[in-house]
């Protein structure tokens, strides 16, 4: 395809998928179930997590995490106790388990005593070209109060070689604005310009086949490799086509 047939292609199948169809069988539906702002961010950071395997399973666990607050996430961030966490029941998905789960809350709640939420530390350490080196600072704040190594693993580091596929989605869910009624475009002090797909297994062979990215391994420089060329089709908007590379490689099987 020239480049004027495979923009015109991919712009399709965003149209196809970027609508509230494509809510009822994703993870976004999480945080859809709410309308405040800080709920919407907390339920979408705890569901991106654990986005990896099985979707029903990932699903069914996300809703187990917002019913363990009381389906009342930023509430329950800010004002639990020790003897509400040590109440959890037993909770693991896939290697994020218990442990991991309490000290998320934790984090948060840290972040948003300390750092004024998510959006803030995000929007500060952004560049003008891009949101990865805002990826790092954020882990290293995430971690800077006392917490177990093993919970590291399950925020990645995109200037250790990770292409952070989670939170990448994580980061489209809440900066992306357009009128379909997918993302929700609540964090307005960050342009979706800069945004990076979130690449996995699937988009990363449709990007492969459709000659978007050559690099075999999913990682850091894939990844910006494939920005740079999403940003040729759509400079503003580049992650709009993670529905349709995500769509073809999911629902089609492109």
């Amino acid at each position: 395809m020239t480049k004027t047939e495979l923009k015109e292609f991919l712009d399709e199948k965003v149209n196809q998928y970027n609508n509230t169809n494509f809510i009822e069988s994703d993870p976004i539906q999480i945080p859809h179930l709410f309308s405040l702002k800080e709920d919407i961010e907390i339920s979408a950071f705890l569901t991106a997590t654990i986005a990896w395997g099985n979707r029903t399973m990932i699903i069914k666990n996300a809703h187990k995490m917002i019913e363990f607050m009381g389906n009342s996430p930023f509430d329950f961030v800010m004002n639990h106790t020790e003897d509400n966490l040590d109440s959890f029941d037993h909770f693991v998905h896939r290697t994020f388990n218990i442990d991991d789960f309490k000290y998320f809350i934790k984090a948060l709640q840290h972040i948003y005593n300390k750092h004024q939420g998510l959006e803030t530390i995000f929007q500060k350490w952004a560049t003008k070209d891009s949101i990865q080196p805002a990826i790092h600072q954020f882990k290293t704040i995430f971690f800077e109060i006392d917490h177990l190594p093993r919970t590291e693993k399950h925020i990645s580091d995109p200037l250790k070689g990770s292409a952070a596929k989670r939170i990448n989605m994580f980061l489209r869910w809440m900066v992306r604005q357009d009128t379909k009624g997918v993302d929700f475009g609540i964090w307005k002090s960050i342009s979706p310009s800069i945004l990076s797909c979130p690449l996995d297994v699937h988009s990363g062979n449709v990007a492969r086949k459709l000659g978007l990215l050559t690099r075999k391994q999913n990682d850091a420089k894939a990844l910006a490799q494939l920005d740079k060329n999403l940003r040729k089709l759509d400079k503003l908007d580049p992650v709009k086509y993670d529905f349709a590379l995500f769509g073809l490689g999911v629902f089609e099987k492109f």
